[in-house]
């Protein structure tokens, strides 16, 4: 099973933004991709580089809606599942939200972002509602699947709530800009839920200079042992293809033996 993640910078048009986006889904399906992932707000300006003011809600837009609606007809068009990210607006609350999109062009489900951070450049406190739907994971032919927005990963409840929920896969949205943290933090951090939970993790990073912050790239891709397998460019559009070998996770140390030896009786009720 072939994934794709597409790192590409934005503009402050988002009309631009969004037909480059489809330009490199159809590349990527015609390359053999069966689920494709575009990294966090991934056809738009990253608005918390400044705090939110009284437009925040002209800035947003509705699931299913316009970003949502051609992204359906690709997905049908090749018969794949396609993740997106993008500011959504749901009557007076706004997320941060990843729709997913079914092969046959439908909508599976929206994951939106649960837990919001605060500080300088990311004032994301001002945009985004705390998302109020449960982690899910999705069901395809091909695997299951779930999604962890970016501040999201930093959770490790949450990625072991995938995990229980029977994910092979996780895909990760993320707007990571360059010295955000320590050099290898991060990828440290997705290597170890890949291997304390049994899947692949798959990093989909925001790439290129914007008013305030330059978003690094490098997306990447680690297997359930916790080595990264694949890594694209820093600071280069691209797309990250992979063949993801799902033997690998019914054969990983989490799922052969920390679920097997798991006392979850003791400490069921402390998460």
């Amino acid at each position: 099973m072939k994934i794709a993640l597409i790192q590409q910078h934005c503009t402050e048009d988002k009309k631009s933004n969004l037909q480059r986006g489809l330009d490199s889904a159809r590349k990527a399906a015609k390359n053999g991709a069966q689920i494709i992932c575009f990294a966090e707000l991934a056809f738009e300006p990253f608005y918390p580089q400044t705090p939110a003011n009284d437009d925040k809600l002209k800035l947003a837009e509705t699931i299913p809606g316009p970003i949502t609606d051609s992204f359906s007809e690709i997905a049908k068009e090749f018969g794949i599942n396609i993740i997106l990210n993008l500011y959504e607006r749901d009557g007076e609350n706004t997320f941060d939200s990843s729709p997913v999109i079914g092969k046959d062009g439908t909508l599976l489900g929206i994951t939106r972002m649960i837990h919001i951070t605060e500080y300088q450049c990311f004032h994301e406190q001002g945009y985004y509602t705390p998302g109020n739907i449960s982690p899910e994971v999705y069901e395809t032919e091909h695997c299951k699947f779930g999604v962890a927005i970016c501040y999201d990963r930093h959770y490790p409840e949450y990625m072991r709530a995938l995990a229980l929920k029977g994910a092979d896969i996780i895909f990760i949205p993320q707007a990571g800009a360059v010295g955000e943290w320590p050099e290898g933090l991060y990828e440290a951090e997705i290597q170890t839920a890949a291997f304390q939970n049994g899947y692949f993790t798959a990093l989909c990073n925001r790439v290129g200079k914007e008013s305030k912050l330059t978003f690094a790239g490098e997306s990447f891709i680690c297997n359930p042992e916790g080595k990264v397998v694949a890594r694209a460019k820093e600071g280069e559009d691209e797309i990250l293809y992979y063949n993801i070998d799902l033997k690998q996770v019914k054969n990983s140390h989490a799922k052969q033996l920390f679920f097997r030896d798991r006392r979850s009786e003791l400490y069921k009720d402390w998460w």
